[in-house]
């Protein structure tokens, strides 16, 4: 467990105090650079020691085959990984002819700084050679989100108490060596050698290396230039061969002298373009950085989040913690999708190789959530990258007998790459939380344009395949057999409830899509025939429940499945204990299933079920998914169970700062970071869209006394400040001077002329506080505390 003792709780940063190497690989993916198309893992600047390298282009991945013990008729028979591509951030530092290694010598001081504002990560050193010779070393690197395919490091040395001689090797190194996979299957696997040279120049100062993928064929392109100031004469040459191009900068220091090194980084990668087109836009790419200077980066990369935090801040008092890990996790989602520009949003980002960099539907269902309130322009282009991929799903659905169009459960460019049918491809209800992101934009924004551009097809192909995997029965109402929710314990099963409510409002919303582009619609051959077919298949659709016990269904039977025996089988995550034959004939879920239904179709539950529905599945969740948590947090906080909520809470923020799953090493996870806000903002919030308004209504913990939040509205900016009595809402520009919002059920128009106050409604617990399986309770915020 990462501790607060190395890490301390500060609002805007996180800092590491000191080096522990046991903890290295962590506090890479902590400390990791990226915007959405760059990505550069926390490595120390000499490249070792490390936990994991990691150099990354979004969406640039490599092929491999998928083994089977025995062959099936659509079984995907290739995957795709992504691929650690020419590594810029290296600096070997030699102190006269001593190499710089924080495992020799003394390490005197160290620290790293991720800066939430500044968009940067800062490492000082001061380090004492084995010769006694010591140096301090200042290091600042930042991945610009304002020049897509930039990088860049300033690197200073300065010689303590006596003269020294420095030799700084800054390198481009392709096809480094990676530690050895586990045998974790969501840890990535680890591919060697994937890229093979395809050309390498150099000059006096910099260096170009450019190498394609094996069996992808994608081709890449890495470049470096450097800025060098220091007193007195240097030495600067660079050489450059097929995986490695070295500048080197020799020099003498005198006490308080210092080298300076401003080193420029510039990536491009395409599966079109030429050889000389890429090194051409490459190098493009550099003289811009070079022209912006060190300086221009920086200020750049400051006014481009302070325009983000403007639009999205959270503020927390009474839960420094969770202040910090909000932060944070807005921070990473902005670096994972600032400029992705139609390509994926993969589960760890660009932060680490865990799940082979793939996307899932965390990103529809979790990530564009947030970005959709805070940054909605990474939205849009998310969602064109999916419509991107829409003939791959029409493919697929096409070999599994399907009309319309079957979205991948993970992939990198648009084809299947789930080995495992049951938690894979039988979890159709990707298809409608693809469909669900769509509208979600249209709603939030009040942009047209997308739908009309692409959404419109992927709404409409997602509802024929709805149409054709689901049917009505004898008696007209209509069943989705053979498929898998978002718990991945209890798989191919009929009328899973978060599948079916997904199902209906895929069919509803392309059918009132249809009617609102009559043209485009008709140019994709829906008839109104066609489109009555949809709304009668929602309409009809069976939602199952337990009169007897008073509570919904997860699937059809659920809750006359075996009951787990929690006591008797306590090593978790259970998938990796225990055989999937077990797990799903039994009452054991593995994350939120019916509880994420009733969050994110809120207005089909009545507040009797939502509790009753809570109590039940409470008792019965073993959270061995980051994606539990903060949807817990969410339903426990609406049916005023509020300090449960809030430990959930707790626990979905720090996953990766406290690295609470054992994982953090092979990369962060995008939706539990996302799950920080939106424990906050739609839990102790109240903030719900489904209706097709926003819809507020506040409550907080006792553990927090103030929750303040930004959220973007149809060109409207709200700010939200809520304590335990009042909530203020604060209309600061927008189309017009009014906006009227669902206030606990009830309108009320707000004016940009002046705050509203309202005093908060108080929500008492229908139901006693629920139990959970026995160890599985939330990571208790006050014991975790102690505990770090």
């Amino acid at each position: 467990m990462i501790t607060d003792e190395s890490f301390p709780v500060e609002p805007w940063q996180v800092r590491e105090t000191r080096l522990d190497l046991d903890l290295l690989a962590q506090s890479e993916s902590l400390f990791t650079l990226s915007n959405g198309h760059v990505g550069l893992r926390g490595n120390l600047d000499e490249g070792e020691p490390y936990g994991l390298p990691g150099t990354y282009l979004n969406s640039f991945y490599e092929v491999r085959p998928l083994p089977y013990a025995e062959a099936g008729y659509g079984y995907p028979e290739a995957g795709q990984t992504l691929v650690d591509v020419t590594n810029g951030k290296i600096f070997r530092l030699l102190v006269e002819d001593e190499p710089f290694d924080v495992r020799y010598g003394a390490l005197l001081s160290h620290e790293r700084t991720l800066d939430l504002r500044a968009g940067t990560l800062c490492r000082t050193a001061h380090w004492r050679s084995p010769a006694g010779k010591q140096i301090k070393l200042v290091s600042t690197r930042l991945v610009s989100l304002t020049q897509r395919g930039v990088a860049a490091v300033e690197y200073t040395i300065e010689a303590v108490e006596e003269f020294v001689r420095v030799t700084v090797q800054s390198e481009l190194v392709t096809n480094e060596d990676l530690p050895e996979t586990s045998g974790d299957p969501r840890v990535s696997a680890i591919l060697d050698q994937p890229l093979e040279a395809v050309e390498h120049e150099n000059t006096e100062c910099g260096a170009l290396l450019m190498h394609r993928t094996r069996s992808s064929a994608l081709m890449m392109a890495a470049a470096m230039d450097h800025e060098v100031e220091v007193p007195g004469r240097v030495e600067i040459s660079t050489d450059a061969r097929p995986d490695l191009a070295r500048t080197t900068i020799i020099c003498g220091l005198r006490p308080g002298q210092k080298l300076r090194i401003v080193k420029y980084l510039a990536y491009g990668w395409s599966r079109l373009r030429s050889r000389p087109a890429l090194r051409d836009q490459v190098a493009a790419a550099l003289h811009s950085a070079r022209y912006s200077g060190w300086q221009g980066l920086l200020d750049s990369q400051r006014s481009y989040l302070d325009e983000f935090w403007d639009n999205a801040d959270v503020e927390v008092e009474g839960d420094p913690e969770s202040q910090q890990a909000v932060r944070f996790g807005l921070f990473h989602l902005l670096q994972a999708s600032a400029r992705a520009e139609r390509r994926a949003i993969p589960a760890k980002g660009l932060t680490g190789t865990g799940y082979d960099g793939h996307a899932f539907w965390d990103t529809e269902s979790y990530v564009l959530p947030v970005l959709t309130y805070t940054a909605p322009h990474a939205v849009a282009d998310a969602l064109r990258w999916r419509a991107s991929t829409l003939r791959y799903a029409k493919e697929r659905a096409t070999e599994l007998g399907l009309r319309g169009a079957s979205f991948p459960w993970r992939t990198i460019r648009g084809q299947e790459c789930s080995g495992y049918w049951p938690a894979g491809t039988a979890a159709f209800h990707i298809n409608a939380d693809i469909a669900m992101a769509f509208e979600r934009y249209r709603i939030v924004t009040g942009d047209e344009s997308l739908e009309k551009e692409c959404g419109l097809t992927v709404l409409v192909e997602t509802a024929r395949l709805w149409l054709s995997l689901g049917h009505h029965d004898r008696h007209g109402v209509w069943h989705l057999d053979g498929v898998t929710g978002p718990d991945e314990y209890t798989a191919i099963v009929r009328d899973n409830v978060f599948t079916n409510l997904m199902a209906a409002h895929n069919l509803v919303t392309a059918a009132e899509a249809c009617n609102r582009h009559p043209e485009e619609a008709d140019a994709l051959g829906v008839t109104t025939e066609e489109t009555a077919a949809w709304r009668d298949a929602a309409d009809a659709i069976n939602i199952p429940y337990d009169d007897e016990l008073g509570v919904h269904q997860q699937c059809e039977g659920f809750t006359t499945f075996a009951e787990w025996d929690f006591e008797a089988n306590t090593t978790y995550p259970l998938l990796l204990h225990y055989p999937y034959v077990r797990l799903y004939p039994a009452q054991v879920i593995k994350q939120a299933d019916l509880v994420l239904a009733m969050q994110l179709r809120s207005h089909a539950f009545t507040p009797e079920q939502k509790a009753r529905n809570v109590d039940y599945y409470e008792r019965r969740t073993v959270r061995d998914s980051s994606l539990s948590a903060c949807t817990q947090a969410v339903l426990c906080a609406e049916v005023g169970h509020l300090d449960l909520a809030h430990d959930y809470a707790y626990e979905a923020a720090l996953i990766d700062l406290r690295d609470l799953h054992h994982n953090t090493r092979d990369g962060l996870h995008m939706a539990s970071l996302a799950g920080a806000w939106t424990a906050l903002v739609v839990g102790f919030g109240g903030l719900r869209d489904d209706a097709g308004v926003v819809s507020l209504d506040p409550q907080l913990p006792d553990g927090i006394t103030r929750l303040r939040f930004r959220l973007r509205w149809r060109d409207f900016r709200l700010t939200v400040d809520v304590n335990h009595a009042h909530v203020t809402y604060t209309v600061h520009d927008g189309p017009g001077s009014e906006l009227t919002i669902r206030h606990a059920g009830e309108e009320v128009t707000l004016s940009t002329d002046a705050p509203k106050t309202i005093a908060v409604r108080t929500r008492k617990p229908l139901l006693p506080r629920p139990p959970q399986p026995p160890g599985r309770e939330p990571m208790h915020r006050r014991a975790l505390s102690r505990a770090t």
